[in-house]
């Protein structure tokens, strides 16, 4: 995998991270008996999010032709891979 390809995956996350984030903030005022868990769970992808940016930041600044495992293990690539997967699948916005 491409570093560039590993960057479109990456912002893809970020981007689904930005849409839970704002839908979790929106439902704190539905009701008072939610709102603690909406409100915690802002904060948790927040901190995902944060993450996430830290990691492309770094990303980008390598060459975007370059082969990603050029830089990083099979182990720790297999693992970042999972960890977007699972962010991006989570949608955690929809409930």
């Amino acid at each position: 995998m491409k570093v560039g390809e590993l960057l479109e995956l990456l912002d893809e996350t970020i981007a689904e991270l930005k849409i839970a984030i704002i839908s979790n903030q929106q439902r704190v005022f539905e009701s008072p008996y939610t709102s603690y868990e909406f409100a915690q769970r802002t904060i948790e992808l927040q901190e995902d999010l944060s993450d996430l940016i830290k990691a492309r930041e770094k990303l980008s600044a390598l060459d975007p032709e370059e082969n990603a495992g050029d830089y990083f293990s099979e182990e720790e690539l297999e693992k970042f891979l999972k960890l977007l997967e699972l962010l991006k699948k989570s949608k955690s916005y929809v409930y």
